[in-house]
């Protein structure tokens, strides 16, 4: 043992990575914009409540914030850019020529802010609050904005069972706020439509129908504009279907500067970017076949994974492997990655001129940020400069504390292959007792339609500095492998991803990397159900947390939203029809299973997974007496958002597995009140 490190059980290592540091000053980047030579983009922010703050950066390289300092008890201090547009929100905001566009989240309205002005309301007021939600404003013009509305009003929800998805075009002076009517609708009919773009008097989207996901199938439409005598929008003519269909997912229209159209469509079994040219109508992929992603499920609005550059070529972003790649697509085809430190790059968008761009991206040891790529060609390979916009928050460790993660696959049932990302326990300050293994926790992404996030996560490095071992899983179903084992969860959700998540743990204990007696596992939302599922079909772990998570599918079909409310006919069967598997695979019908600890984290407001899919749960871990602790968060809808909310979160969490694994955390933490048998 090295004299000058104390010797320290798994899970009791002292670390820096506090809770409170995870949210101290900590803020994440979504989405970038370019306006001229301004870059713009939002910052979610925990430490003020959850809001999402708007940030400009000038040319000089100063910082501007869109809205007043934080204070949620005054109208000009608690402005929050946030959308609520299927729930889950994206692309609340545009920006062009100094002008910006957005929804406020209480209110749902879209505003308009002039460059050091006020925001003034520019959509009508609903009947009733938040009746109106808006996702992905463009300008058509000066004087009009295309953009996708969601109608919760009452008459609207009368007429069509549930709430309406229209693109509409909107006057941006505001004169649409006092006057409903002022609202064009111009594509309606499909059960979603959503991502427009313009070029000219052409626009494009995408729309689906029920019980589609738009990660299994969506049409794209082009169309030109109808305008009456005043130029004002009023219908759409001459709309071709470009491509898509049931078995066809198209993701990211978007116009190139010769007027012709670039999407990426799974056509092939990978998302990859095609051309559509408006003469003779043709559809050709751009760049070569490859196994890897250009494209990705679309949960959210505001989503870029492609960008024209200036000379013509594309930028895209590609995915293989468990994490992202810059790449160049040159006119003539030809796929070349770009040599940069990035492991997840969530945003591309081109700067206004030359060879740049503007990403968010992160790697192993720096977490997301916005940043300018500058690529300058010599001979073959580009040459990458790097330019952060933001500083970095320290992360409280020196790299050298930082556990990097690995890329695994490992077999699952039926011969199958899953994968993870795993992360080893690090912390220079300590050295584990001779021949202790750490503790896992198995990780299950949310969606089920997602994947593990290859980047610099404090709240994985909160762990492992603790001395846990944590596997990240990319279970059959998930994202970033094709659409082959994206469909590997077809009508077997609650059994593959649990499978795999089993399989992974095994697989790490059999390799002799963690202890195969403290192991658990643990999951927010569709992970939260992945976690009750494993806990309660199977034996291999010793304790879970949920976070929101789904414990009765059933009630979840009955009472989910609409944008949800038939996913879970592709993933269990139609819902009532096939009631028998929903509750053969729910784990609140099948409670004797249950006799391994549980801690269950619910928000109070989530109307994705209502708290009362937590209490059935709960109900049943007391009915049996199986130790359990429950937390029940005021005013946290689907995620947590609020700081002290985030810390109390993890630090529950970290004391109940202290409770369950036998060690005392370093940490000062308050005990769960009320918890049961630990």
């Amino acid at each position: 043992m090295d004299a000058e490190r104390p010797q320290v059980p798994h899970g009791a290592w002292p670390s820096p990575i506090t809770a409170s540091r995870l949210v101290q000053a900590a803020s994440s980047v979504a989405e970038i914009r370019v306006d001229g030579d301004d870059i713009w983009w939002n910052e979610q922010r925990p430490a003020e409540g959850g809001r999402t703050q708007l940030v400009r950066r000038t040319p000089a390289g100063t910082r501007h914030e869109l809205f007043e300092a934080w204070d949620p008890g005054s109208p000009g201090g608690s402005w929050n850019a946030r959308t609520a547009f299927l729930e889950y929100g994206g692309g609340a905001w545009a920006v062009r020529g100094g002008v910006v566009v957005f929804v406020n989240w209480s209110d749902q309205r879209l505003y308009r802010v002039d460059r050091g002005g006020d925001p003034v309301a520019i959509s009508p007021l609903p009947s009733t609050p938040r009746g109106y939600r808006w996702s992905e404003p463009v300008w058509l013009d000066d004087d009009w904005l295309l953009v996708a509305r969601e109608s919760h009003e009452p008459d609207a929800i009368a007429a069509n069972g549930e709430a309406v998805n229209e693109l509409v075009a909107l006057r941006v002076d505001g004169s649409a706020a006092d006057e409903p009517t002022a609202v064009k609708v111009l594509v309606s009919g499909p059960d979603f439509v959503h991502a427009p773009v313009a070029s000219g008097e052409r626009i494009a989207w995408i729309a689906w129908d029920h019980p589609r996901m738009p990660w299994d199938g969506t049409v794209l439409s082009v169309g030109t504009l109808e305008r009456d005598g005043e130029g004002v929008p009023v219908g759409v003519v001459d709309v071709t279907v470009v491509a898509g269909g049931s078995d066809e997912s198209i993701v990211q229209p978007g116009f190139l500067a010769d007027g012709s159209l670039v999407f990426c469509s799974d056509r092939s079994d990978w998302w990859a970017p095609y051309r559509w040219t408006p003469e003779g109508g043709t559809v050709a992929l751009l760049g070569t076949d490859l196994e890897a992603e250009i494209g990705g499920p679309m949960w959210v609005g505001g989503l870029r994974w492609w960008a024209e550059l200036a000379d013509g070529r594309l930028a895209v972003v590609a995915r293989a492997g468990g994490s992202d790649r810059l790449a160049l697509v040159d006119r003539d085809g030809s796929f070349r990655e770009v040599d940069t430190p990035f492991t997840e790059i969530g945003q591309v968008v081109a700067a206004r001129s030359g060879e740049r761009l503007v990403v968010v991206a992160s790697s192993p040891v720096a977490e997301a940020a916005p940043y300018i790529v500058t690529l300058e060609e010599v001979t073959v390979d580009p040459v990458v400069e790097l330019e952060r916009l933001r500083p970095a928050a320290h992360p409280g460790v020196d790299v050298e504390g930082i556990s990097r993660p690995r890329h695994v696959s490992f077999e699952s049932a039926d011969g199958r292959v899953a994968h993870a990302l795993f992360y080893e326990p690090v912390n220079p300050a300590v050295t584990p007792p001779e021949g202790a293994l750490p503790p896992l926790i198995v990780m299950i992404h949310g969606g089920p339609t997602s994947a593990a996030r290859h980047r610099l996560d404090l709240a994985k490095q909160f762990w492992t500095s603790r001395g846990f071992a944590v596997a990240d899983v990319d279970y059959g179903g998930s994202t970033g492998y094709g659409r082959p084992f994206r469909r590997l969860l077809d009508g077997a959700w609650g059994i593959v991803d649990v499978e795999d998540a089993v399989a992974a743990a095994a697989h790490l204990a059999e390799q002799g990397l963690v202890d195969p007696e403290r192991l658990a596992i643990r999951g927010g939302s569709a992970g939260g159900y992945t976690t009750l599922a494993a806990l309660c079909f199977h034996d291999t772990f010793k304790a879970g947390a949920s976070h929101y998570g789904v414990a009765d599918l059933g009630a979840l079909a009955a009472e989910t939203h609409k944008f949800e409310s038939r996913y879970l006919d592709g993933l269990v069967g139609p819902w009532p029809q096939a009631r028998a598997t929903y509750e053969e695979r729910s784990p609140v019908r099948h409670t004797d299973g249950f006799d391994r600890p549980l801690i269950v984290l619910q928000g109070s407001e989530d109307e994705v997974v209502p708290p009362d899919q937590a209490e059935m749960i709960v109900a049943a871990l007391a009915a049996k007496g199986v130790p359990h602790a429950y937390l029940l968060f005021e005013g946290e809808q689907h995620g947590f958002r609020q700081a002290p909310n985030i810390i109390r979160a993890l630090e529950a969490e970290l004391w109940f597995y202290g409770r369950v694994f036998g060690f005392e955390p370093a940490d000062p933490i308050e005990p769960v009140e009320g918890a049961v048998g630990l």
